[in-house]
């Protein structure tokens, strides 16, 4: 699986300011998120989960592969499996869900399973989010911004309030796509949310996405 957009600009983004010593990457695909995270933190212990087969054994290979291969582990598991008998807490929980509906169904299982809302409903993802995260731990998230309000209002439903946002376009003149979102166990008393354009022309990155990213890439 190609490493996407989505990915780069939640792993660079996600506030750290808590100094994480345990991380959580729920849905991990081939474990890019781990893997900035590892980069940027000093975090001890970064766990990832992915159900999938090939991208399992991707992470696992990326993992071992990495200058960071003694803090990240990949367990191989659903997240209902994983929270059966819950022994960890996170100061970090990190996830970009699956999220596209039934009517984006192709014919590629495997992609399917990757990408489709049916893999991960948010309501599983709060909810793991809520009995695993620690006091004072960060949960973080890439979603359609269509399905921001859905998803600010599923978190305050288990008392997790957001303390960051940032709403994502393509280009100046295209629509808002994407939200990144971030979220504690208190609320803020004022919250703005700002925006991101990553592009002003095709490959022509602005200086807030190069900025946010440049440690990620090789050439940016």
């Amino acid at each position: 699986m190609k490493i996407g957009t989505d990915s780069v600009l939640l792993g660079a983004w996600c506030p750290i300011d808590n100094n994480p010593y345990s991380i959580l990457d729920i849905g991990a695909g081939t474990g890019v998120l781990s893997l900035m995270l590892a980069q940027r933190s000093k975090a001890k212990q970064i766990d990832a989960l992915e159900i999938d087969d090939d991208a399992y054994e991707q992470a696992v290979d990326n993992f071992e592969n990495s200058p960071w291969t003694a803090r990240l582990f990949c367990f191989h598991a659903g997240l209902d499996e994983f929270m059966d008998e819950p022994e960890e807490e996170y100061d970090l929980i990190i996830s970009n869900p699956p999220f596209y509906s039934e009517d984006f169904k192709t014919n590629n299982e495997q992609r399917d399973l990757a990408r489709f809302q049916h893999a991960l409903p948010f309501e599983d993802l709060v909810e793991a989010a809520d009995v695993l995260l620690s006091e004072n731990g960060v949960f973080a998230v890439i979603i359609p911004f269509n399905e921001e309000n859905r998803f600010i209002d599923l978190c305050a439903e288990v008392e997790l309030y957001p303390i960051r946002i940032t709403r994502v376009k393509g280009t100046p003149t295209t629509e808002i796509k994407r939200s990144l979102l971030a979220f504690k166990r208190y609320e803020l008393s004022v919250l703005t949310a700002d925006e991101l354009v990553i592009e002003m022309n095709r490959h022509e990155y602005t200086n807030d996405y190069i900025n946010l990213t440049k440690e990620f890439y090789l050439k940016m």
